[in-house]
């Protein structure tokens, strides 16, 4: 056996051992925001045969970058291999579901975890209970099937469920306070003033969920 050989089967070798098992992982994650963003769409779809309207308006999957995996398991003390990032870390795999409406988001929070191969880990309600920022969302830990071609492996994934509102203040806070080179005077300022936008569309949800009311009782009653 030459030594350039040698070489290549120990890269093979190298990757089989290390690599390849994390890529699978991902791959199985992958599978897992499929099956659960399909039920998340017959939902919507159900809904709009039964209300006329689609309580979703969009929806968002991602996957936790490898340096953001890395980061979370220094945060958390953890081995770093593959099973202890299944075990410990339960957001790799992530959607996001931006209703129009606040009660759209426990109904449909509700009728995911009625489905018999959903298993609820953990909730977090951010609505009902928003963090010091402002930041409101309902975040659900669950755990769901996917069916390979020689087994059934159960995967967690994140759900999170907000308002459009919700998510324009999350996405401009997030960009807003991440900046580095506010000082903290003017970043405390910024917190601040984010907060009271929060306060407001907390308003604005509920008064447009108040104006759909109103628009269905004039409509149920024919005039």
């Amino acid at each position: 056996m030459g030594f350039v050989q040698r070489i290549e089967e120990n890269v093979v070798g190298i990757f089989q051992k290390k690599i390849a098992p994390a890529l699978q992982l991902m791959t199985y994650y992958r599978c897992a925001l499929m099956e659960v963003e399909t039920k998340f769409k017959v939902l919507n779809e159900e809904f709009s045969l039964s209300h006329d309207r689609n309580p979703i308006e969009h929806i968002k999957t991602r996957i936790k970058t490898p340096e953001s995996i890395r980061k979370k398991m220094r945060t958390l003390q953890i081995p770093k291999n593959v099973d202890s990032l299944e075990k410990n870390i339960h957001d790799i795999a992530g959607i996001r579901i931006i209703c129009q409406f606040v009660d759209d988001i426990y109904v449909l929070a509700d009728c995911l975890l009625a489905q018999d191969d959903v298993a609820l880990i953990e909730k977090k309600d951010y609505i009902a209970n928003p963090k010091e920022s402002g930041y409101r969302s309902l975040h659900l830990i669950i755990e769901v099937p996917i069916f390979l071609h020689n087994e059934k492996r159960q995967m967690k994934v994140e759900v999170q469920l907000r308002t459009i509102a919700m998510d324009f203040w999350a996405s401009l806070e997030h960009r807003l306070t991440y900046k580095k080179d506010i000082n903290n005077e003017k970043a405390n300022n910024i917190s601040s003033e984010l907060k009271n936008c929060a306060e407001t569309s907390v308003w604005l949800d509920l008064k447009m969920q108040d104006i759909r009311n109103n628009i269905e009782r004039i409509e149920k009653r024919g005039n």
